[in-house]
């Protein structure tokens, strides 16, 4: 028994599928988890782990995403300019008002591998804070 290898230029070709996520009342951390398997492709049969074989994700809703227990104060994202004392912290509150979008980006890219090819995934990652997305034409799965 053989076990067959999906290759880049045989994957380029078959047609990516897109799937719709709606974030409302889903938790973070379990909603990234989903995303990232997407991402990666790890629904597909002809997953392979260096090679891209994932699908596009639209998230709607993301101002609406759970954070489960007192997360939602305690939970802090820090930022550093590089510059001494120019290091800043707002909590997952702070950050939901000012860029909802932030909180499923970091998530979902904290559960992706660590290389060039995470970078080529995140970019088939589109969130949105409302409930309209500009992708109708690509006719999205609802997940």
């Amino acid at each position: 028994m053989t076990t067959t290898l999906a290759k880049k230029e045989e994957h380029a070709l078959s047609q990516k599928r897109w799937f719709l996520f709606d974030a409302s009342s889903e938790v973070l951390g379990r909603m990234a988890v989903r995303i990232a398997n997407i991402l990666r492709g790890r629904h597909n049969p002809y997953y392979t782990p260096h090679v891209d074989t994932g699908d596009y994700v639209i998230v709607i809703n993301a101002e609406k995403v759970l954070l489960t227990g007192n997360k939602n104060q305690r939970k802090n994202y820090m930022f550093y300019t590089g510059y001494m004392g120019n290091e800043w912290r707002r909590n997952a509150s702070e950050m939901r008002k000012r860029n909802p979008r932030f909180l499923i980006e970091h998530a979902v890219k904290g559960m992706l591998p660590k290389n060039r090819l995470a970078e080529q995934m995140l970019k088939k990652l589109k969130v949105y804070a409302g409930a309209n997305h500009e992708h109708q034409a690509q006719n999205p799965i609802k997940l």
